[in-house]
C-alpha cells in the first residue's frame, strides 16, 4: 500500500521552515555550440503536470513561443502519492518512452538519484536523458534558444530589459513564488507568520509597480509576468486557503486583480490554465495540511471581466 505525498525531512530546515531542494539537472541548449545540446526541432520533450506553477511557466512559454511542433509534451497526473509524479493514463500518458512514473527518467539519467523528483523536466530523445529539470532555465531556454524553431517567437527576454528581468525575478522568486510554499510547508508559528509577512509585503510593492504600467515591464507580458502569473492564479483559489496566505485575496488588490485577469486573457494563456487539476492536485496530496482531502470550491471571480488597463 502506498502513502500519502510527504515533504522529505531534508526539504526542511532544525527551525521548521521550508527549504526547497537544488534542482539537480542545469544542462543547456545552446546555439552556438557550447554544448551538446542544439535546439533541433523535434529533439526535446517536456514532461510537466499542469497543477505545478513551475511546469506551467514553461507551458505558456512554449505556448506563446509557438513551439507545440518543436517540443514535444506529456502530462502527468495531478495527483501524486509517495512515488511521485506518475502517467495513469486517461490523458496522462508517456507516448515517449513508455514510463509509469516520471522517477525512471530521473534514474535512466542518474542511477543513483535520491532527491524528490520534481516536473518541469526537458528531455532530449538524442541521448536519453534529462537536459533540464530547473523551470526558470527552461523557461529562459524557450523564449530565447529556441526562437528560431518557433512558429510564433515573440521577445519574453528582450534585451534592453535583461539586468531588470534578473533583478525582478530574484526579487519575486523567494519571498511569493517560493513564499507560498514556505507559508504552507512551515511547521512553527513563527516560520508561518515570517513567510506570510513576506508574501503579502511582496504582493503590496508588486500592486503598486502595477499601478502606472499595464504588464511589469511595459505594454507586453515578459518572462517575469509569467513567473508572477503562475503563482497569483492560483492564489484566491489555492494559496489564500490551503496554505493559509489569509491576510488578503488578489482580488482584493486594485492593480494586481486587473493584471492578473489581462495576463489570463492574452492569447494563448488561459488555455494553459487547468483550475480543477490545480485544486485537486493541492487539496489532494498533502495530508499533512488538508487530512479530509476536501476540494474548497472556486472563488466566485469572473476571469471574463475587461481588465481596463489598455490605457496604461
Amino acid at each position: 500500500m502506498t502513502k500519502a505525498f510527504s515533504i522529505p525531512t531534508k526539504e526542511v530546515a532544525d527551525d521548521g521552515t521550508f527549504r526547497r531542494q537544488v534542482s539537480r539537472f542545469r544542462n543547456w541548449v545552446t546555439a552556438d555550440g557550447s554544448s551538446a545540446y542544439p535546439p533541433e526541432p523535434g529533439r526535446y520533450h517536456l514532461y510537466v503536470c499542469r497543477a505545478c506553477p513551475w511546469a506551467h511557466r514553461t507551458m505558456i512559454g512554449r505556448r506563446l513561443m509557438g513551439l507545440e511542433q518543436s517540443i514535444s509534451i506529456s502530462y502527468l497526473d495531478p495527483i501524486r502519492d509517495d512515488r511521485g509524479w506518475a502517467f495513469t493514463g486517461d490523458g496522462y500518458e508517456d507516448p515517449l518512452n513508455g514510463f509509469t512514473f516520471l522517477s525512471e527518467a530521473y534514474l535512466r539519467t542518474d542511477p543513483a538519484f535520491s532527491d524528490r523528483v520534481t516536473v518541469p523536466v526537458l528531455w532530449d530523445r538524442q541521448t536519453g536523458v534529462i537536459v533540464n529539470n530547473e523551470s526558470e532555465d527552461i523557461l529562459r531556454m524557450v523564449s530565447t534558444v529556441f526562437a528560431p524553431v518557433a512558429e510564433h517567437p515573440v521577445e519574453l527576454y528582450p534585451a534592453e530589459h535583461a539586468a531588470e528581468i534578473d533583478a525582478l525575478n530574484a526579487r519575486i522568486y523567494d519571498p511569493l513564488n517560493n513564499g507560498v510554499y514556505r507559508a504552507g510547508f512551515a511547521r512553527t508559528q513563527q516560520g508561518y507568520e515570517q513567510a506570510v509577512g513576506e508574501v503579502f509585503a511582496t504582493l503590496d510593492e508588486l500592486d503598486q509597480r502595477l499601478a502606472t504600467r499595464r504588464f511589469l515591464f511595459g505594454l507586453a507580458p515578459l518572462e517575469t509576468d509569467i513567473r508572477l502569473f503562475t503563482t497569483l492564479v492560483r492564489f484566491d483559489a489555492v494559496y489564500q486557503i490551503h496554505f493559509k496566505c489569509s491576510i488578503r485575496k488578489v482580488a482584493e488588490y486594485p492593480n494586481l486583480w486587473p493584471w492578473l485577469r489581462d495576463m489570463y486573457q492574452w492569447p494563448g494563456i488561459a488555455e494553459t490554465v487547468a483550475f480543477d487539476e490545480i485544486r485537486h492536485h493541492y487539496y489532494g496530496t498533502h495530508p499533512m495540511i488538508n487530512p479530509s482531502g476536501l476540494v474548497a470550491v472556486m472563488p466566485a471571480l469572473d476571469w471574463s471581466e475587461a481588465p481596463g488597463r489598455e490605457h496604461l
